[in-house]
Formats: structure tokens, sequence, C-alpha cells
């Protein structure tokens, strides 16, 4: 079945053709690692985990490289105070790399609850300082590039000036882009306002600095997903992702160094994720109307009436196309969940199907088969993939009151595609699946409270807790490395 992408790049849906046939180089623009993740972020990589699954179901064999950009973030070129990483250690006092480490293990925390599959390689840009120097010294022995004061710029003029087209990924005109600039502090050292950073020269009291051919400094924004994608996936290679909010600037760099670097288009298939809104309007600190993803899971929050377990939040999030806008409410998450109880239910309800010698004809497993693929192959259209299984849902349903009927074959079948459908590719989860885990963060608080106990020397408490957890089944087990339970 032919896969149809919409490329960003030419704007149109067009057949997905990869570089090697059965393989799929794949990259997506990770988190910037200095605060939580936020909703938003995670619509976006969920968007592509999707993508991903979709890919795999398909029976590509995909490198997924998503980065972790833990490094030269900055809010513009002219300002390296600006550095967010910087910016945040003194908000909190710790060291950059506590914050990058603090924020890295609370992405994938998050991450996991949602049921999002691990890239297959996740690099950081701290981890490629060579790449990107080496970069930047081709660019500047190309005439691409230029140093000055100990930082060094991409040239976009000279870029244009050899026949090559900044700003042909998001379709901004360069007369346009230099008359929009604003002028911004450090903006002297350019030659043109839209010249952006390769490197940055760093201040005695900039923390986050690495020695360069030009100095102690650090690497700007744009440059290390050009040094992490090309070392992972090649000069050339199938796609790139991302949120909308990337295409310009930053993407449109990663195309300019591409093409400057490696004379070749570094993208064939350009993927773009469309926001996340919330009472129909944006997200966004400053003005009050924003959730963190655990908020939404744990109900702590203003916006919502109740918890949503994750499995709920990924339902609603894949009702919506991912190039779509999608907008999140209070009455918009109770919706997703009665679907989503429904949706889980005819799944549970396949395991006890009576079969018959003959099918009902009212169902045609293979057209509905067909159909949920060419959902799929079409630009990845979970929404319409998600209407073919409600069919699938209210034929169950059916079969289960009699009204229909199934042949073991066909019921093995159906079992075995709504399984695929929706576990492996909408990548939802029975709630029952995480009831394991809330019973072991619930004993975790009494074998906490219990060991204080212990220290306090208050044995009378520390045996009524192992004696009525006793009593209820659970056996407190005491050894050199803690407290542990079985269940009996």
């Amino acid at each position: 079945m032919n896969v149809k992408i919409y490329n960003s790049l030419s704007g149109e849906k067009e057949i997905f053709k990869p570089i090697v046939e059965g393989n799929v180089g794949m990259y997506v623009c990770g988190p910037t690692v200095y605060s939580n993740v936020h909703l938003g972020n995670v619509r976006t990589f969920m968007s592509f985990d999707f993508i991903y699954r979709t890919l795999l179901f398909f029976g590509y064999k995909v490198r997924y490289v998503r980065n972790i950009t833990d490094a030269g973030h900055l809010t513009d070129d002219g300002d390296v105070n600006n550095d967010r990483f910087v910016k945040q250690s003194r908000l909190e006092k710790l060291e950059p790399m506590e914050i990058v480490q603090k924020y890295t293990v609370d992405f994938h925390k998050v991450l996991e609850r949602f049921n999002l599959l691990p890239p297959t390689i996740e690099p950081t840009a701290t981890g490629h300082i060579l790449e990107q120097i080496e970069i930047t010294q081709k660019l500047i022995e190309d005439g691409f590039a230029y140093e000055k004061n100990g930082s060094v710029y991409f040239d976009v003029m000279e870029y244009n000036r050899r026949g090559l087209n900044y700003g042909e990924l998001s379709r901004r005109n360069i007369d346009e882009l230099f008359s929009n600039t604003r002028d911004l502090d450090g903006q002297d050292e350019k030659k043109n306002p839209q010249d952006f950073a390769l490197w940055k020269a760093a201040s005695p009291a900039h923390i986050m600095r690495w020695n360069s051919p030009w100095g102690i400094g650090f690497p700007g924004w744009h440059l290390e997903c050009t040094a992490m994608s090309t070392k992972y996936l090649g000069e050339n290679f199938d796609i790139h992702g991302g949120g909308l909010d990337l295409k310009f600037p930053h993407h449109e760099c990663e195309v300019a160094q591409g093409k400057a670097c490696n004379g070749t288009a570094p993208v064939n298939y350009w993927m773009h994720a469309n926001m996340l809104t919330m009472n129909g309007q944006r997200m966004s600190k400053s003005t009050g109307n924003y959730i963190l993803p655990m908020e939404l899971i744990s109900g702590e929050n203003d916006f919502f009436e109740k918890p949503f377990h994750p499995s709920v939040v990924r339902f609603c999030f894949m009702q919506a196309h991912y190039r779509s806008v999608l907008d999140i409410s209070n009455d918009a998450m109770i919706a997703a969940e009665k679907g989503f109880h429904r949706l889980m239910e005819a799944v549970k309800l396949l395991e006890n199907i009576q079969v018959s010698e003959t099918g009902s004809a009212g169902f045609d497993l293979k057209e509905w088969e067909q159909k949920c693929k060419e959902a799929l192959a079409d630009d990845f259209n979970a929404p319409i993939l998600i209407s073919y299984l409600f069919e699938a849902v209210k034929f169950i349903h059916l079969l289960k009151e009699g009204k229909e009927s199934i042949t073991e074959e066909n019921l093995h079948e159906l079992r075995n595609l709504m399984y695929a459908f929706v576990y492996d590719v909408l990548g939802l989860q029975n709630m029952e699946e995480n009831s394991n885990a809330k019973l072991d963060q619930a004993l975790q608080v009494l074998i906490d409270i219990r060991a204080q106990a212990k220290k306090a020397k208050n044995f009378e408490l520390s045996d009524q807790i192992r004696d009525q957890l006793l009593e209820q089944g659970i056996q407190l087990k005491d050894g050199r490395d803690g407290t542990t339970y079985e269940l009996k």
C-alpha cells in the first residue's frame, strides 16, 4: 500500500518513497530540557509516535532519531544572556547540567506515562560539540559563514547569491524577512539581520562553554540538529518532523545548513504537527491558560472536573489529525473518556464471542481492514481510523447480542486487527494494566512510614503495619537492600 505524506516543503501530499526500500530514516526535534515538558510538546511527540508506530505496522524498518537539546538554545542571536539553561540554573540555583538531568528525567517519565515508544537513538547537543564545530569550519571554508569577535554566523545573502533559496520551506521572501527583522543587541556583528548564529562567543560569566577554533563559546541552536541528523541518518534522509512553530526559523536554517554544507537537500519529507489549545485559547503561562501533563492526569488543576487516565488523554489527542489544531476542554475530555471506554469494552468482548459455521454478510471484514489501512496510509489519518474502529465496535456488540454471526477464522482475524490498531498503532492501554503500579505506590508509602516508625523505635506501629498488611494477603520482607512485598 502506498503511504502518502503531506510534505511541508511542497505543500502537497506525496507518495512516500524511502531512499532505501523498506527502510525509513526519521528525525524529530526533541525537547529543550530546561523546564517541565508541557502538554503541547506531548501532543507533538505523541503525533510522531503514532507516525512511527504506523510505519512499523506497514512493515518498514525505522531508524527514529529524536534529540535532546541541552545547550545553545538562545531566544535570539543578539544576547548570550538569553541562554535558557543558564537563566534556569540561576533561578533554581543549580548547575546547568543538573537542570538538564532533572528535566530530561521528567521528560522521559511523562512520555512513558502516555505510552510513547522510545526512539532508536536519542543524542544530545552537548555530546556532539565536535561535529558542530566541524560543520561550522566547513561552512566558513566554503564561504557560507564568517567569524566576528569569536562568534560565527551563517551568511544568508551569500547563500541566496549562489542560487539557493533561504525561505523555501516556510515560503518567506528574503526581502520581507529583512524588512521584518527587529533590531536586537549584538546584531551589529552580523553582515545581514537574518544571518543566524552557528557559534557564539561566551562571556566570562557564561557557564556552558567549550573551546573552539574561534575561542571559547557554545553552539547556536539550529546547528545541533544538522549535526546529529546527518551523523545518524546521512546527508540526505527521509523524514524530518517537529512542531509547526519550528518551521521558521529552526527548520529553515537546517535546510540552509544542509544544502550549504553537503550540496544536497537534507530531507525529502518535512512534517509538522499543529498546536494544542485549551478552552479555545492558546496555552500560555503568562495568561494562566496553562496545564502540565501530570496535572491533567492527577486532576490537580482548575480546568478539569476530574483526573483523566493517560490513555484517555492519548485517545482524545488521536481524535484530531496531527496537522489540525486540537482544542481540549473539560467537555472534550469527558466525551473522549466515554468513547475510550466504549472502544476498550468492545476489544475485551472479543475474548468471549461465540462463533458459528457461517458469518453475517452485514460486515465485510476484508473491506473494513482495507479502509482502516487506507486511513493510515493517507497521511496518518488517526481520526478516520478511529471512525472505522467504531464501525467494528457496533458489529462486536451485535455479535455479543446474537444479532450477527462470525466464523472462528474471521473472529481470530478481527481480534488480531483490533489489537493491532488499538494497541500497536494508536498506542492505547487498558486502564487495569496500571493497577499494579498504583498498588506499588501505595505500598511504598506504607513501607516508608514503617521505616520511619522503626527508626523512631516505635515498634508497635511498625509491627501493626506489617501485621495488618499480612491479614490482607501482603507479606513484607525486610532485607539488606530494603523492604519488599509479596502477595500471598
